[in-house]
């Protein structure tokens, strides 16, 4: 039996998100399935598994949308069917908060803010602690609750945040929360170096 590929699940998929993933699976040395990325999900389930399975090594980025669908979209049941799929190992989720008025949320076991502190409350939008809410939300996150993803790690919207998390500032938020996934479950970081990095924990 051929051993599950590595997975780190993102819950944003749209153009800037995708560059913010690209740029950090650089820096980290991961891979990223770019063709996951869209607003919505393009693709299913079975073939973002079929994808993963093709990757050249792991860990590898995936990216799940739905777009603000209201009950479960296209990301999330792509989402589910990856987390139940016995050729992945999902090692964590990045869930990423929005605007969205209409789902419940999940909680995460941490966030990472827009200054790169990992917090144990979530975020918004912006990157800013949500003092006020028990679950980070997001229109692609509601089922986050319902799977056994073994880290969940709150972030506010990649490759913006006003600003801090922006390609010319080296991608720090997000990069930090995928290395906050790789500590916590592989109990490890990359072999890599952040060249004047600002994040700090």
């Amino acid at each position: 039996m051929n051993t599950p590929i590595r997975v780190i699940l993102i819950t944003d998929g749209d153009k800037v998100a995708r560059r913010a993933m690209e740029y950090a699976a650089n820096r980290l040395h991961l891979r990223c399935i770019s063709a996951s990325a869209g607003n919505p999900t393009p693709l299913s389930g079975p073939e973002l598994v079929e994808l993963i399975k093709q990757a050249a090594y792991d860990p590898v980025l995936v990216m799940v949308d739905d777009k603000g669908n209201p009950g479960q979209g296209p990301g999330e049941q792509a989402l589910a069917y990856i987390c139940e799929s016995p050729d992945v190992q999902v090692l964590g989720a990045i869930a990423v908060a929005s605007n969205t008025r209409r789902a419940h949320g999940a909680p995460v076991d941490c966030s990472v803010t827009r200054d790169g502190r990992v917090v144990d409350v979530p975020v918004d939008k912006n990157g800013l602690p949500d003092l006020y809410r028990p679950t980070l939300r997001g229109d692609t996150v509601d089922v986050l609750s319902d799977l056994n993803i073994p880290v969940v790690v709150g972030i506010g919207d990649p490759g913006k945040m006003e600003g801090a998390d922006c390609l010319e500032n080296g991608c720090e938020v997000t990069t930090r929360a995928i290395m906050e996934v790789l500590a916590r479950t592989v109990g490890q970081l990359p072999d890599f170096t952040i060249a004047n990095s600002q994040l700090r924990r």
